[in-house]
């Protein structure tokens, strides 16, 4: 998921360093490995940690890349991600650039001139959260995705490393651990007995009593085991939150992208969670002006949005990837998409502000983060006290709602 690059770092030993993240949550937990790593370098080092997920992903990465030289003109600018993967010459051709890390190579220490020795896992300084990423790569082939050719094939971390590196965290005090992956839910599949996501969660659970919270990243509906759905619907420290891969809420535009979910299925995981645990709050992806959508099709799309209770929306407009067989697809103009991607961000706008209002004068434990905000089991953001702990957990009863925060 593309989002805004973010400066994230100062290490407090070494050569100085900042790495720009942009993407989805797999970047956030590796551009953290990255961080750890670059304590050790002797070079003052600058790493944009690319996305290629749409057009504008991969220009806002070459912006990043622009504007961090500017800042720095004397250091070692280094790329990594999707972007400087899948287009290594055209990232390595930029005037700022001294060098491309590919993502298979991301995490090896030697790639970023350090120690070889193991970097020690630390907590996020930029978030409170833990990003664990579980799981790489994906064996699919969505339509309008050109992911797999940066991360290549799925695969899982074992359950013995990834406990391993829970245990890290556990160990410095961090109370939420967020399970990362480029397709999370097919964890498992290439190990030993193909054991279900489910498995591994239920695994982290009986490992580490202690642990308040555990929160999993996007998922797709149709992989979701019969364990997962259990412990997502009975285990109260799996968080009440479930983001879904849905990317449309019409069957012919799913059936183009080659998902393998339907519109009705997508709704009875809804009913069956929400049925099953009210206080759960839904996510997803939607993408807008998909090839040959028309606008019956659009209008399937925008009324998921309530019919689903969606009140965490990640809306894009799409955008051709060159190398893609929707790329190849009668296209939707621009203006339309553009006023389509409108239509179900204030769509999901809407069911937000409702679903914010329904939160008012309910009491939640809230996770505070670094910059004053929170976020609730549910992913409701909230606004807190001044001198709130980083990293505590609180109990907050909203009074209202302020600028789209609890507070």
């Amino acid at each position: 998921m593309p989002s805004t690059p973010s400066d994230n770092d100062s290490p407090s030993a070494g050569a100085p360093a900042e790495v720009v993240t942009l993407g989805c949550r797999m970047n956030l937990s590796e551009s953290e490995a990255i961080r750890a790593m670059l304590r050790g370098a002797a070079t003052p080092t600058l790493v944009v940690n690319t996305c290629a997920v749409t057009t504008e992903a991969v220009r806002q990465s070459r912006k990043a890349v622009r504007r961090l030289r500017r800042g720095n003109p004397d250091a070692r600018l280094l790329v990594t991600g999707c972007a400087a993967t899948i287009e290594p010459e055209a990232f390595a051709a930029m005037a700022e650039v001294d060098g491309v890390v590919p993502n298979a190579d991301k995490l090896l220490p030697a790639r970023w001139q350090v120690s070889a020795s193991p970097m020690p896992r630390v907590p996020s300084e930029r978030h409170t959260r833990a990003f664990v990423a579980v799981q790489n790569g994906c064996d699919h082939a969505c339509t309008f995705c050109i992911i797999p050719q940066g991360r290549g094939a799925s695969r899982s971390l074992p359950v013995a490393d990834v406990l391993h590196i829970v245990a890290r965290h556990v160990d410095l005090g961090v109370a939420e651990v967020v399970l990362t992956g480029v397709d999370l839910t097919s964890w498992g599949a290439d190990l030993n007995g193909a054991p279900r996501l489910g498995d591994l969660v239920a695994a982290i659970l009986h490992a580490f009593p202690a642990l308040p919270r555990l929160r999993l990243s996007s998922v797709d509906g149709v992989e979701i085991d019969p364990l997962l759905l259990e412990l997502l619907c009975s285990e109260v420290r799996v968080m009440p939150h479930v983001h879904l891969s849905l990317q449309s809420g019409a069957d012919m535009v799913l059936k183009r992208m080659k998902r393998r979910h339907s519109r009705a299925q997508a709704l009875a995981l809804a009913e069956t969670l929400r049925a099953r645990r009210p206080e759960i709050a839904l996510g997803a992806d939607l993408i807008a002006g998909f090839p040959t959508e028309d606008e019956a099709m659009h209008a399937d799309n925008l009324s998921i949005i309530a019919a689903a209770g969606i009140v965490h929306g990640h809306v894009f407009p799409y955008s051709a990837r060159p190398g893609t067989p929707a790329a190849r697809m009668p296209q939707v103009a621009l203006p339309v998409i553009r006023a389509r991607a409108a239509q179900l961000r204030a769509a999901v706008a809407a069911e937000r502000a409702r679903w914010l209002g329904t939160r008012v004068g309910l009491p939640a434990q809230v996770l505070a983060e670094r910059d004053g905000t929170g976020h609730g089991p549910d992913f409701a953001p909230y606004r807190l006290p001044p001198g709130t702990a980083a990293g505590a957990l609180v109990m907050m009863t909203p009074t209202g709602i302020e600028e789209g925060m609890l507070a």
